[in-house]
């Protein structure tokens, strides 16, 4: 094991964990994820091998049969995992988000309800914010819940749901125009259940199929149309309306910790097969990783991977102190994705012609580094959150 990525000031617990984890990664992920992945084959024998291992339930308290961790051992097994294969780090993540969600905005009877099933990961959790025509405006979400009788009905399309066909509850945001003046208090989040697979999933909820991506294979990315769909008030995040953006927000927010720590680990394993490559290529008699300028990208590299690996560590523990944690998110978020888009793209360089055939494992995570720019809000929308929050700070006095 290398000297990237190590964390200071770990429990023996956490470090156990993390142990059991990287393990699984090294036996059971890094040897079929290139094959699973080109065949867009989902990894069931590894979710399942998860699953034993308690990592769906990892975050939820021990009170509802979880491991109660914290988000930083969360985000250090995300780590581990998406170095291993990212889109198994996909499969977590949503479950993860809907998960947090519940624990931190459900009442106590939507606790009780799903938090020790999803721990066991007998529910399979998926969030939906995005719409086709949405982007990152959350504020102009068509999906509409009406009031039908005591519940209401839910009409509407939904976009980009991973875990969308293998899930059975999913965290859906939509308007509800209950009155507010604001846009953003006329937003609801409904936990929806469904029947996993494809087709006509629950009565008006139609998963149409798998949206076929450049990367991020073998999880299943969907979209989700509701036409009529009739839903309780009991199945209100939260039991009141007018909280779903809020709530999603402070989803998002730990969301965007993963995503950071999934950078981080599709960087370091692009970092590994760079320095591995280097030593056993050789060029005008030597081992190109004694070239100068090999050296130097490989240093580049690694400061790279070590730094964005920190950002992601201070970021998970300040959101464990239970302290809003939105700027060090986006942070953390905007400066991973795009150090491990760069990285990545260094290890395909020093590959060469080697680094485009599908043999090798650089391959799958050129493509794979792409989906982490956009992934939980792309660069600019990292910038504009960071921005306005400094600018609050900062103001000038007087």
């Amino acid at each position: 094991m290398g000297r990237l990525c190590q964390t200071e000031g770990l429990t023996d617990d956490q470090v156990e964990i993390l142990k059991a984890v990287r393990t699984f990664v090294e036996e059971k992920i890094l040897p079929v994820a290139t094959e699973l992945e080109h065949a867009d084959e989902y990894p069931q024998e590894i979710v399942d091998g998860l699953k034993e291992l308690g990592i769906f339930g990892l975050m939820i308290p021990e009170e509802y049969d979880g491991l109660g961790e914290s988000l930083l051992t969360y985000a250090l097994c995300v780590e581990e995992i998406a170095r291993g294969w990212m889109s198994v780090s996909g499969v977590i993540n949503t479950h993860f988000i809907v998960a947090y969600m519940i624990m931190q905005h459900g009442t106590e009877e939507q606790k009780k309800k799903y938090l020790p099933r999803m721990a066991t990961g007998e529910v399979r959790g998926s969030f939906s914010m995005s719409e086709p025509g949405l982007g990152s405006d959350v504020s102009a979400i068509k999906t509409k819940a009406t009031r039908d009788g005591d519940g209401y009905r839910i009409d509407g399309q939904k976009m980009w749901l991973t875990n969308g066909g293998t899930s059975n509850l999913v965290a859906v945001l939509v308007k509800t125009d209950e009155g507010d003046d604001s846009v953003y208090k006329n937003m609801t989040t409904f936990l929806v259940e469904k029947e996993p697979g494809f087709g006509e999933t629950a009565q008006g909820v139609t998963v149409p199929g798998k949206i076929d991506k450049m990367g991020y294979k073998g999880v299943d990315t969907t979209e989700l149309v509701f036409e009529g769909h009739q839903i309780s008030a009991d199945q209100v995040l939260g039991g009141e309306p007018g909280q779903g953006f809020y709530q999603m927000m402070d989803g998002v927010e730990v969301g965007r910790v993963n995503v950071s720590a999934r950078a981080c680990g599709v960087a370091n394993r692009a970092f590994e097969l760079a320095i591995a490559y280097a030593q056993q290529r050789e060029t005008f008699g030597k081992p190109i990783a004694q070239h100068q300028a090999i050296l130097f990208k490989l240093a580049e590299m690694a400061t790279k991977v070590e730094a964005a690996h920190a950002m992601m560590v201070k970021a998970a523990r300040i959101k464990d102190k239970g302290q809003r944690n939105d700027v060090e998110a986006g942070m953390s978020k905007y400066l991973a994705a795009e150090y491990c888009n760069e990285v990545v793209q260094d290890s395909f360089r020093i590959h060469g012609g080697y680094g485009y055939s599908k043999e090798y494992e650089i391959e799958r995570l050129y493509r794979e580094a792409a989906f982490l720019l956009i992934g939980e809000g792309t660069a600019d929308i990292q910038k504009m959150i960071i921005g306005r929050s400094l600018l609050k700070d900062y103001a000038l006095k007087g």
